[in-house]
């Protein structure tokens, strides 16, 4: 498939970015020690973690994308609004479409537990550099439906061409050897500084910024934040491992354990459905076993940014 083939292409580039961003950040590290704000850099596990759940990921992903590729063909041959690839303007609509598509699938896997399991991978390191980015989970099979209305109108090959250029320029935001940009890119675009923000495990960075390669999304949405604060990276409550199968899976054994161990079946629905820092409110049970009819429990507020370990 075209996608595939632009992906291989590009990992020479993937391992050249990360060896240049080694040197340069080894080097502002040693300038500027004593900063507060002096780059976290590489550590050589961490590193060795990420590029192995990025080798995975290409051969799980690849082989799943064989099976997407039947389905969204038989949709777009049985669709009568296909867009022809010789239009200007078919690329335009497929840009924003993608663009659009990436955002959804993003806050929705920051949001609903059993879809963060899949997304947790990517949040699980406390650095934030290349190899950061190529740190991607063996599951990915939540984020499918998510494309599935474009190829109404795409064909198959034009979608995953589309996935193709989001992860390669995704894939550049990974970095904290660029501060910002001027002022007009930083508010159309997504920036290494608008993705810091969003690997950030801060209150107030949780949840935010899940553009893929344009911002504009996150302004419409109200889920835009500036980078301010020095970003601290990684999950609310960190993995504390570089075994890459409990990176991979951690957290779908987490919502496992608690769902078993849950009382009832809207505590079990909750803890798989609800956002990764859902609990069960014990004020409001007591409250509600002494009223005459069940009220509707209210969850804490999603920590998605937040821990495998609860997740």
């Amino acid at each position: 498939m075209n996608d595939e083939y632009l992906i291989i292409y590009a990992i020479p580039f993937f391992l050249l970015s990360v060896a240049l961003e080694f040197v340069a950040l080894r080097h502002a590290a040693h300038e500027h020690e004593t900063e507060p704000n002096a780059p976290v850099g590489y550590d050589a596990k961490d590193s060795s973690t990420s590029m192995t759940m990025g080798l995975g990921h290409l051969f799980v992903a690849g082989a799943w994308k064989l099976v997407l590729l039947f389905v969204y063909a038989g949709i777009y041959t049985l669709s009568p609004l296909q867009l022809s690839a010789g239009n200007w303007w078919t690329w335009v609509l497929l840009f924003f479409a993608d663009d659009l598509a990436f955002y959804c699938y993003h806050r929705s896997h920051h949001r609903i537990r059993v879809f963060w399991a899949t997304h947790v991978v990517h949040h699980s390191s406390e650095h934030f550099n290349f190899s950061t980015a190529l740190r991607q989970d063996w599951s990915p099979f939540t984020g499918s439906m998510f494309w599935l209305p474009m190829a109404i109108f795409f064909p198959p090959w034009m979608i995953f061409v589309a996935m193709s250029w989001s992860l390669i320029y995704q894939f550049t935001l990974h970095t904290e050897a660029i501060d910002k940009y001027p002022r007009p890119i930083e508010w159309f675009w997504n920036t290494p500084s608008h993705h810091r923000v969003h690997h950030g495990s801060q209150e107030q960075y949780l949840d935010k910024n899940y553009g893929g390669i344009l911002i504009i999304w996150d302004r419409m949405f109200g889920s835009f934040e500036p980078e301010d604060e020095r970003v601290r990276y990684g999950l609310t409550k960190n993995i504390e491992t570089y075994n890459p199968v409990k990176v991979a899976f951690g957290e779908f054994a987490n919502i496992w354990r608690d769902v078993k161990s849950a009382d009832c079946w809207r505590h079990r629905f909750s803890f798989a459905f609800k956002g990764p820092g859902w609990k069960p409110d014990a004020g409001l049970e007591a409250k509600e076993a002494s009223l005459p009819a069940p009220v509707s429990a209210a969850g804490t507020k999603s920590a998605s940014s937040g821990a495998l370990a609860h997740d």
